[in-house]
């Protein structure tokens, strides 16, 4: 079977978005170099002004596409702000990309506890010292935060901070681009109606 085949076939035979998609990430994780779950997260402020920027998907399942922040960071307030958002994944390797779109939810607190205590040490004691997106007045003031969080955590669990949680997009489309010869790449989307069913279409380039 020619790769480009293998490329129809591998889009064709699924009906439903998430085991290819499945599939994809898998992938990428054989052949990125870095964080294959790396997603641009697109939010829209208060103001209507678009924001981008570069997350890590924790995790995905028919509910949606799972990352966590700190919720009052630029992004956890425009989240808030409007419920919706948008996420763009780029596999240069294998020239392929995946465009998700949709309303959002916040992580129950059991999820979020969850992967809070499985994130490394350091990692959550920086969750407690980071006041994402506000103005630092120097390198040593984070520093200071973080030996003083250090210290007051060094025996026993890290709790996780209130204003530390995760969102879930919802998708309500989903699309898959796969590169081709000439500039006439694959497209096809997903597309989720009212009962839930997914219908799927191919687009022109």
């Amino acid at each position: 079977m020619t790769t480009d085949a293998h490329k129809d076939k591998n889009q064709a035979e699924h009906d439903e978005p998430f085991r290819l998609f499945g599939e994809w990430l898998e992938e990428a994780g054989k052949s990125e170099p870095n964080d294959p779950n790396a997603t641009s997260l697109a939010t829209v402020d208060g103001d209507g002004m678009p924001n981008v920027r570069m997350v890590l998907l924790k995790g995905f399942d028919e509910r949606g596409f799972a990352f966590y922040t700190n919720l009052e960071s630029a992004k956890g307030r425009e989240i808030v702000g409007s419920m919706k958002a948008a996420m763009c994944f780029h596999w240069k390797s294998l020239r392929r990309q995946v465009r998700v779109r949709g309303p959002v939810e916040q992580v129950s607190d059991e999820e979020a506890d969850s992967y809070f205590a499985s994130r490394p040490r350091g990692s959550r004691i920086g969750a407690w010292a980071s006041k994402q997106s506000r103005p630092l007045e120097s390198r040593y003031a984070l520093e200071k935060a973080v030996a003083e969080y250090t210290a007051k955590f060094a025996v026993g669990e890290i709790p996780r901070p209130e204003y530390w949680s995760g969102f879930r997009i919802m998708p309500e489309s989903i699309e898959f681009w796969q590169d081709r010869q000439f500039r006439l790449h694959d497209r096809i989307i997903f597309q989720r109606e009212s009962g839930g069913a997914w219908t799927k279409t191919r687009f022109y380039p």
